[in-house]
């Protein structure tokens, strides 16, 4: 390790692989090849498909030149042809990458050739240079067609009309995704994105796209982590397998905190089976919300009169209102709870988490108990005076 070769060797390699395992301090600094190639890539928001296919083909490219950036060679030598050559690892400049590349086709002698480049770095070479020139060949082929060929656009065809193709698919998506309502999680290098119609699974050098109405959800796989970075605090992730019915379709996995469960589950069409009976923590805000539905159903309910329709929830805009705020816990002149005079505004689940935002959180004893503000005008209530629309 006294080499300074070895030394450059063994931090271009951890260099090489915190590029293409991007760790948290490289996305914030900027180190990936969708933040160093921004502007040729486009933006994510407009084009989401077609910005993932050309940052797959960029990020293949690139990851298939850092081979080159280190190589195994001999130190250049003048001495005569009895030296042998040595194992020493070095710094593969550009300059003497070419020189010895140029040794490769320039040298008439074949002995010659042999003192001065090592067999172990002639496989190397020959190699490093075959990687990035399968890899371009291959997003070359991808390219054709005006990017039809690409795994992307394959698999997107498979869900197109006979009268349409993947671009129709592609559009279908890229508007969804735009939509604010969407679920997203994860890294960039595993994210997750549900909307109102795709499950979309980002990786490093692909997209899995899978159609809601075709798929099966299994939750497989629960991981404790004790101790985490970001919350400093123990978390659950789980794994669930998505399967679509379509044979053309691979199945895949997606992974997220149990904490975002509840949410991945509110944007979902289809039930998720825990076929392994996998117990899920729930955070605190979560296990409050199915508390509190459960005490408003034991509330008196409102009846709807005839002459008037629910609009939809302006909290979520998902639902219709289906919560009434009327003061039931005291006469109407005791106590500090108002009577509110809204029309139905809001749904249970909105409600609730207005209701849960309000609470002091340091001391989730009394959120049960507390009174909070109605979201609309004001007006104090408690959890008893909430009443599901009927």
């Amino acid at each position: 390790m006294d080499s300074p070769e070895a030394v450059f060797s063994l931090f271009y390699i951890v260099l090489s692989f915190c590029f293409v395992f991007t760790p948290t301090e490289f996305r914030s600094a900027g180190v990936t090849v969708q933040d160093l190639m921004s502007e040729q890539l486009g933006s994510e928001d407009l084009a989401f498909i077609h910005y993932h296919i050309r940052r797959t083909a960029a990020t293949v490219t690139v990851h298939s030149l850092l081979p080159l950036g280190q190589g195994r060679a001999a130190p250049a030598s003048c001495g005569g042809v009895n030296e042998a050559p040595s194992d020493l690892f070095v710094c593969c400049e550009p300059g003497k990458l070419g020189y010895y590349a140029g040794m490769c086709v320039a040298s008439s002698g074949e002995k010659q050739f042999y003192f001065l480049v090592s067999e172990g770095w002639l496989i190397y070479l020959v190699t490093a240079v075959l990687i990035p020139a399968f890899t371009s060949l291959m997003v070359l082929y991808w390219s054709l067609n005006k990017w039809g060929n690409h795994p992307i656009a394959r698999g997107l065809a498979h869900y197109a009309l006979p009268q349409s193709g993947w671009r129709a698919v592609a559009s279908s998506v890229n508007t969804e995704f735009r939509r604010i309502d969407k679920f997203a999680s994860g890294a960039a290098g595993a994210r997750v994105i549900v909307t109102d119609t795709w499950v979309m699974k980002v990786t490093t050098y692909h997209v899995h796209i899978a159609q809601q109405q075709d798929i099966h959800l299994t939750l497989t796989e629960s991981r404790q982590h004790e101790l985490c970075p970001d919350v400093n605090a123990p978390v659950q992730f789980l794994t669930i397998q998505v399967c679509s019915i379509n044979p053309n379709i691979k199945p895949f996995d997606i992974r997220l905190n149990s904490t975002e469960y509840g949410e991945l589950r509110e944007k979902l069409h289809t039930t998720v089976r825990n076929a392994h009976n996998v117990v899920i923590h729930q955070s605190l805000s979560d296990m409050f919300l199915d508390t509190f539905k459960i005490q408003v159903e034991l509330n008196q309910r409102f009846h709807l009169p005839s002459n008037q329709e629910l609009e939809p929830c302006i909290g979520c805009m998902q639902t219709a209102a289906n919560i009434k705020l009327i003061k039931d816990c005291q006469e109407p002149n005791e106590g500090e709870c108002q009577q509110c005079y809204c029309r139905p505004m809001w749904c249970l689940t909105c409600m609730g988490k207005w209701f849960a935002s309000r609470q002091d959180q340091q001391h989730p004893e009394t959120w049960l108990s507390n009174r909070v503000p109605c979201p609309t005008c004001r007006s104090k209530f408690c959890i008893l005076d909430i009443s599901i629309v009927c």
